[in-house]
């Protein structure tokens, strides 16, 4: 998931408020749920397992140290339980083409187990399109499709790795298991994920 710090620009009213641009400023609102550039549903257990603060402008290292052990002590970002919490830091020289009232922006990538929640709605928006044979109409044209869609249905039982069934499918029981992974990612004991001894339904 990404966000972006600061939104400014003459037709958003809304984004001149933005002051501040220290690199704590900066790297706090890179945190924040609001800066996302994606919708996830927020959780009491959601957590990061890694995040790269790319930072531009004229930046001092010493600040950088500085914002990271804040960020710390605050404890504004929460980390997955069974591995190291490090926030990873890359600085950039600002454009001299692209005017810019701001003396420092952020973006930050960051894998975040709430994002397991879009890939939830996603799998659920699928489920009702199919549900209503939506959008397969298209597929009536295709000569395995001219008696019905059962090929969607029948997909996991059928061995044709090309079939467009099978891989509809295939891709949902992939996306199942990332919702799987995401959710165990959450716990203590995910090291030992996947071997049967600490697997989390």
């Amino acid at each position: 998931m990404t966000s972006y710090t600061p939104f400014t620009g003459d037709q958003i009213d809304q984004a001149k408020s933005t002051r501040k641009t220290t690199v704590l400023d900066v790297m706090r609102r890179l945190l924040q749920p609001k800066n996302r550039m994606v919708s996830t549903t927020p959780n009491k257990t959601a957590c990061y397992i890694s995040i790269l603060n790319i930072i531009q402008g004229n930046v001092d290292p010493t600040d950088v140290h500085q914002s990271l052990l804040r960020i710390r002590e605050r404890q504004l970002a929460n980390f997955i339980p069974w591995g190291p919490a490090s926030i990873q830091v890359a600085l950039t020289r600002k454009s001299p083409y692209i005017p810019a009232s701001h003396r420092v922006s952020g973006l930050m990538l960051a894998n975040h187990t709430s994002i397991a929640s879009l890939f939830k709605r996603m799998l659920d928006q699928y489920d009702r399109l199919r549900r209503r044979n939506a959008f397969l109409e298209q597929y009536k044209k295709e000569k395995m499709f001219e008696n019905g869609y059962e090929e969607f249905d029948e997909a996991r039982s059928v061995r044709r790795a090309y079939h467009l069934s099978c891989a509809l499918n295939h891709c949902r029981a992939t996306v199942e298991e990332l919702l799987r992974e995401y959710k165990a990612c959450e716990s203590p004991d995910y090291i030992s994920y996947g071997t049967g001894e600490g697997d989390v339904a």
